[in-house]
């Protein structure tokens, strides 16, 4: 079976960065088969890419690699790194935009990318490590080249994480914090499917409370409403708008999930 690759970048496809990394890839592995995950990630927005990265690697089949590149530090001393886990390879700047996926299961193997015997040019730009070093790594590994010939080996231990809260569980409430604001200006949070299934509890946002529901259309239209979303967590949402609009909440921001009577601090 040919190759599988995925590719998430915030290029967008006004410019022609996206194409030529697949041309790159083309002229290295031209059995693989390319698979846009997105490339409308918000410029530089390393959490919507560890998020998106995290809630789509697990519908792809065992070897697929999934080429990252949302990379602010392009340039910079931070490192280029490609994985291995139990599904396949993550390729991409030691940033944090791998970090959902590695905790969530883990990393086999880690190497930093070293050797410039896999990359489009031994002299790359400081500017697109996409063309230059993701892409022509990404190609190599798909092409059947073993992870420990593209670099230094290092520790899974040691890759940047994103410090996002995990939720604080107890009898009377859920302090959840937002992960992710969608498209549709829906805000994920940290509040998983499985502490969120009484359906007397309320989501408190502020001083604003709102039920827990199962669609958008258990409320009227421009009504708040928190649900669990198709990734696994209570998200809220506006029926037919913005919930980010409306509430100004970012990434960080803590939310309450409440028993009845109960009141956050």
């Amino acid at each position: 079976m040919a190759p599988l690759m995925t590719l998430l970048t915030d290029f967008g496809y006004q410019d022609g960065y996206v194409g030529v990394m697949k041309g790159v890839i083309a002229g290295i592995c031209p059995a693989a088969r390319l698979i846009d995950l997105t490339h409308s990630v918000p410029p530089q927005n390393i959490a919507a890419a560890r998020f998106t990265l995290l809630n789509a690697y697990r519908y792809f089949p065992p070897d697929t690699v999934h080429l990252v590149v949302v990379d602010p530090g392009v340039g910079t001393a931070r490192r280029a790194v490609a994985l291995q886990i139990p599904q396949g390879y993550l390729v991409g700047p030691d940033n944090g935009v791998l970090s959902g996926v590695v905790d969530a299961v883990g990393a086999i193997a880690a190497v930093e990318l070293t050797d410039p015997h896999y990359w489009q040019t031994a002299e790359p730009s400081t500017t697109f490590h996409g063309r230059d070093i993701f892409a022509p790594v990404a190609a190599h590994l798909a092409a059947g080249v073993s992870l420990e010939k593209l670099g230094t080996t290092i520790s899974p231990a040691s890759l940047t994480r994103i410090a996002i809260p995990q939720p604080d569980i107890s009898d009377t409430q859920v302090i959840g914090h937002i992960q992710h604001v969608d498209h549709f200006g829906n805000l994920v949070t940290t509040i998983p499917a499985a502490v969120a299934q009484r359906q007397d509890w309320v989501l408190q946002v502020g001083q604003v409370e709102m039920p827990l529901g199962k669609t958008y259309g258990d409320v009227e239209i421009g009504h708040a409403i928190a649900l669990i979303g198709s990734h696994g967590w209570v998200e809220i949402a506006i029926n037919s708008s913005s919930a980010q609009a409306r509430f100004r909440l970012a990434i960080g921001d803590a939310v309450y999930l409440l028993a009845p009577n109960a009141i956050a601090n």
